[in-house]
């Protein structure tokens, strides 16, 4: 790898034509593209592009399994990873590097998917020159992920894959006084560093042994409810009486669901009680948002997925350093933390991660003649 790598991409004179499969015309033949797969013709890059071809014509995935061989979890990665594939070829990736990834490597590729076009190519590149195992590659594309959403580079460090994996270790060894697991960062960083100017900020800390303490992550204000009470119900109102008989006749049947009863009508909106807790007195103008505990950024691997209901604060964007944030990813919603403000427009602070209360025998709490046993 040059000191930037960008180059190897920009400068390649090699360029390998699409394969057969990718070039194919609209029209397929879904019987010869079943017997190919079947046949295994071809390299993966073919089969990849031959099940986005059948997909696209109206096959499930169950039914090419059937067909083929071809098991569902496989399609989804050589489909993606084929993908991949072609964001290589158009960025002129050198012949070499497509030649590698042509014959085996699919399961490197659909790791990253998640990058754009120009870091999939330094990925790939980087994967290959660096002897990159599977879980490395993984690594480097959350880094360069998370690098990408930074609006002033770091220092030093360049706009690469592997500048970016190095720039995560370079944090991480500055935080370490235990001199064996220091080296074992620096190390680390050392292999996927790109850039001449990073290699040396890294290399600086060998002889440089202060130690930057981490700033603490904060805890999510979570919150679980603990006893039946806890959990309100919601009912509509009618008005106030005098009411006549139709009006209250006119009362849509109200039907909660979800494990926080949310009660929908006919419109496009929708409520969910909570207790009033202090925390949410002060906020002006707060909303839910229903997710996975999963998909949290303190989410533990071994603790059960679990439905969870976040409750934000749109009128609080000014940042603090002790809280997590709603912020747009792309179009999405994305709850993070930062240590310092990043440029990134903040769309609300979370107040509470209010998690379900557990009943463990639904029926058994409906049953009058159990109850006061």
């Amino acid at each position: 790898m040059t000191d930037r790598p960008m180059s190897a991409v920009q400068g390649a004179a090699s360029f390998r034509p699409p394969t057969p499969a990718i070039a194919a015309a609209e029209g397929i033949d879904r019987e010869a593209l079943l017997l190919g797969l079947r046949r295994k013709e071809g390299t993966w890059v073919d089969w990849g592009m031959a099940c986005q071809q059948l997909r696209a014509a109206g096959m499930d995935p169950q039914g090419i399994f059937e067909a083929t061989g071809f098991e569902p979890i496989h399609q989804n990665q050589i489909v993606v990873a084929a993908q991949v594939y072609r964001t290589l070829l158009e960025g002129e990736v050198p012949e070499g590097i497509l030649g590698h990834f042509e014959q085996r490597g699919s399961e490197v590729l659909y790791e990253l998917r998640v990058l754009s076009g120009r870091d999939r190519c330094l990925g790939a590149i980087a994967a290959v020159d660096k002897g990159l195992d599977l879980d490395e590659v993984r690594e480097m594309a959350k880094a360069a992920k998370e690098f990408s959403y930074m609006k002033v580079l770091p220092e030093d460090f360049e706009d690469s894959p592997g500048d970016a994996t190095a720039y995560q270790y370079w944090r991480l060894a500055r935080q370490k006084s235990d001199l064996q697991e220091r080296s074992r960062l620096i190390a680390r960083g050392l292999r996927f560093v790109d850039s001449a100017t990073a290699r040396r900020r890294i290399e600086q800390l060998l002889t440089d042994f202060a130690v930057v303490p981490a700033k603490p992550v904060p805890r999510l204000p979570s919150f679980r409810l603990e006893s039946a009470e806890d959990l309100p119900r919601i009912l509509p109102v009618v008005g106030k009486m005098p009411l006549i008989t139709d009006d209250f006749r006119a009362v849509p049947l109200i039907e909660p669901e979800g494990t926080f009863e949310m009660v929908r009508f006919s419109g496009t909106g929708a409520w969910v009680a909570v207790p009033n807790w202090q925390v949410l007195m002060s906020a002006e103008d707060p909303v839910g948002v229903l997710c996975d505990s999963g998909d949290l950024p303190d989410a533990d691997p071994d603790v059960p997925i679990e439905e969870t209901l976040l409750i934000i604060d749109r009128a609080q964007r000014q940042w603090t350093e002790d809280s997590y944030f709603a912020v747009d990813r792309e179009g999405h919603l994305a709850v993070e933390w930062f240590e310092a403000p990043t440029g990134v427009t903040l769309l609300g602070r979370v107040l509470v991660v209010l998690r379900p209360h557990r009943i463990f025998d639904q029926n058994f709490a409906r049953e009058l003649w159990q109850v006061d046993e």
